[in-house]
């Protein structure tokens, strides 16, 4: 099961280069935050939908949950204005691999100390080596 997911996530990763490449020239037509506006209209639609007809019924309330775990509603559209404003000027490659430095970079430190309720994976030589290679190619990247 854990194999097919990996090319799934490569899939949605390119689909955020994509978006991308859609949102950063959307939001210099008509502004960085009535794009992002539109991206999440959309998203929230679609989302919406999706729950209406595919999600379980007995789910719980947004109030039985702990606030920590609503965060990720505030991150999204922070992400999303970052894109619209870095993108048009830095280009969509060195977006996405300084997205992806803080994202590995940060995902490590989650698995390392477990955060968030995830399972405790120590981050060994070869993961921090890993980075080391993201971080060289955003250097790369960034000064090609």
């Amino acid at each position: 099961m854990n194999l097919i997911l990996i090319p799934l996530v490569v899939l949605a990763g390119m689909g955020l280069s994509l978006e991308a490449g859609l949102i950063g020239p959307l939001g210099t037509e008509v502004g960085h935050l009535w794009a992002t506006l539109s991206i999440f209209g959309v998203g929230s639609v679609l989302t919406g939908l999706l729950v209406l007809f595919f999600s379980p019924r007995n789910t719980p309330a947004f109030t039985q949950l702990p606030g920590w775990q609503l965060l990720g509603g505030v991150l999204g559209p922070v992400y999303v204005i970052v894109l619209t404003l870095a993108t048009p000027l830095i280009g969509i490659g060195l977006t996405m691999i300084a997205i992806l430095s803080g994202q590995i970079a940060k995902s490590l430190m989650i698995d390392h100390f477990g955060w968030f309720g995830s399972p405790a994976k120590k981050v060994g030589s070869e993961r921090l080596l890993a980075l080391v290679f993201i971080l060289a190619a955003l250097i790369l990247i960034a000064w090609s």
